[in-house]
């Protein structure tokens, strides 16, 4: 598994991309060049300067600093939803494909039920009753992508309980632990590596998105989808304001989808390509 993610060159690129990120966000607190949330009144909207090598904002606080801060809350609601999304979504798919019956009934038609929401309208329904900030984001994010690990799980476990082997455990009197836990899970799990890197990048978005809104992150408190929202009347005064933040987002994004997508060559060779 190792050889074939190092031969391939997109898995390569993208893990080299993202490994510095994710040290920046595990030591951000201790690297900061100065503290993201002073005011500085005298530095407003200051272009790239000695000591503020990316200029500063609209209270004259570092924006270097606020984005090295800002990586943490964006990656830890990000994970955070995906792990409850993959827990909640794989228990209910598993649940429906196994048991059948009214399991199927009821879970799968409250799934088909939140997927006809988009997921930013979901979002900001639920965040006007519950609230902003991080732990609440993580809850309704999570509940808001569940329903596609549902959907995956239920659709493999189809699958893979239809094989031989699952059917002679079964046979054998094997209980319902030892089938689900046994045989069928470890053979669905190529699916589901391949939506978490899916989803950690989505929910990444829309939490940038909420917090462009004001309904995320809760100020002081920086994130980079703060960040850009809070610079827009600013862009006239100080472009790179927007542009930092904006850039860091795109990257951190697109490089985890393109580990996505490698993963999924890497774990199914029939959707390899040359």
């Amino acid at each position: 598994m190792l050889k074939k993610c190092l031969r391939n060159r997109t898995f390569v690129i993208s893990s080299l991309v993202l490994l510095p990120i994710l040290i920046v966000a595990a030591v951000g607190p201790w690297i900061l060049p100065h503290d993201p949330l002073e005011i500085h009144p005298n530095l407003v909207l200051k272009p790239a300067m000695p000591g503020y090598p990316f200029g500063t904002d609209e209270f004259g606080r570092d924006i270097l600093s606020r984005l090295i801060l800002g990586i943490r809350p964006s990656l830890t609601v990000a994970i955070g939803s995906t792990l409850l999304a993959l827990t909640a979504g794989l228990i209910l798919g598993i649940t429906a494909g196994y048991f059948r019956g009214a399991a199927v009934k009821w879970i799968m038609r409250a799934v088909d039920i939140i997927l006809c929401f988009p997921p930013i309208l979901l979002a900001l329904m639920v965040v006007g009753f519950w609230g902003a900030g991080i732990e609440n984001l993580i809850i309704i994010i999570g509940i808001v992508y569940a329903p596609h690990f549902a959907r995956i799980a239920y659709s493999s476990t189809l699958q893979v309980k239809k094989l031989e082997f699952v059917e002679s455990e079964l046979s054998l009197g094997a209980s319902h632990t030892r089938v689900l836990f046994g045989c069928i899970l470890p053979n669905i799990m190529s699916p589901l590596i391949i939506q978490i890197s899916l989803t950690v990048a989505a929910a990444i978005l829309l939490e940038s998105g909420l917090s462009f809104l004001g309904l995320g992150v809760v100020p002081p408190e920086p994130s980079w989808g703060q960040m850009i929202g809070q610079s827009r009347g600013y862009i006239s005064l100080n472009p790179m304001y927007a542009i930092w933040p904006s850039l860091c987002l795109g990257i951190t994004i697109l490089s985890i989808n393109l580990l996505g997508d490698s993963l999924r060559d890497i774990l199914d060779p029939k959707l390899h390509r040359s």
